[in-house]
């Protein structure tokens, strides 16, 4: 079985995210990039079915060039292989031109399952999943709390507000999972000197036969016009409880309109 797990790296949301001012994108090199969270949670995934089904896994990521730190973390998890989509032209590319751009990168490869995280913590879109299943053709099985394959059939439990519903399909397929899927494994040091040799192979605009006029900032279908800093937070009210405490708390919250 060929698994391909994308990954995405993301600025490190301990630190505080800009935007840069000369073209209101995001200013990726203001803070550390680290793996997207759910973004371990589909690499853990990929490599378990994997593990109970044999194969290989290959990591797919779209990004500049320190996204190869991202990429090596991927491989001393346990990915066999990467595939580093990385070209200027991309930049500024929204998450439909990305969905487009990957899908174009994904037909140079041999794929049964494409495994990815439902959101990125940078975007939280939330929609590549399912533009990228529709660009390739393929079923999309979203938020997936549980992944089941048998022979060429994928079945999951897509997490819902009321508790899950099962969705099954024909593979090849295209799936995203939620963060209660599993517990991502920490790399072994073994595996993190092995990753160093692992293979990552590099791929342009014109390698993946992206059309440079449906991706990048000129090109996006979305755009941020204008954004400003978030202001201070403001001290918060105290409530000496004397007696009305209840009252008061009560029309707090019912002028905040939480009730």
């Amino acid at each position: 079985m060929n698994i391909v797990v994308l990954v995405k790296q993301v600025p490190d949301t301990a630190t505080e995210r800009k935007l840069r001012a000369a073209d209101n994108t995001l200013d990726r090199e203001a803070s550390d990039g680290v793996i997207n969270e759910l973004c371990e949670y589909a690499i853990e995934e990929a490599l378990q079915l994997k593990e109970k089904h044999g194969g290989e896994v290959t990591v797919l990521t779209m990004g500049p060039d320190k996204a190869t730190d991202s990429i090596r973390k991927a491989l001393s998890m346990g990915a066999d292989k990467a595939v580093h989509l990385n070209d200027d032209a991309l930049h500024g590319s929204d998450a439909l031109q990305t969905a487009y751009a990957l899908a174009q990168a994904l037909r140079t490869l041999e794929f049964d399952i494409v495994v990815m995280g439902s959101e990125s913590t940078d975007a939280r879109t939330g929609v590549v999943g399912a533009a990228l299943a529709e660009y390739l053709g393929l079923p999309q099985l979203t938020l997936a709390g549980k992944v089941d394959v048998d022979g060429g059939a994928i079945k999951i439990q897509r997490q819902t507000d009321y508790g899950y519903d099962v969705v099954e399909a024909a593979l090849p397929a295209v799936v995203s999972v939620v963060e209660k899927i599993n517990e991502p494994r920490y790399p072994s040091f073994k595996l993190i000197m092995q990753a160093k040799k692992k293979p990552v192979t590099k791929l342009d605009l014109a390698g993946a036969g992206i059309d440079a006029a449906k991706v990048g900032l000129a090109n996006a279908t979305t755009t941020t016009v204008d954004f400003a800093a978030a202001p201070p937070r403001a001290a918060g009210v105290i409530v000496k409880d004397e007696g009305g405490g209840g009252a008061q708390i009560a029309e707090f919250l019912a002028e905040k309109k939480f009730v």
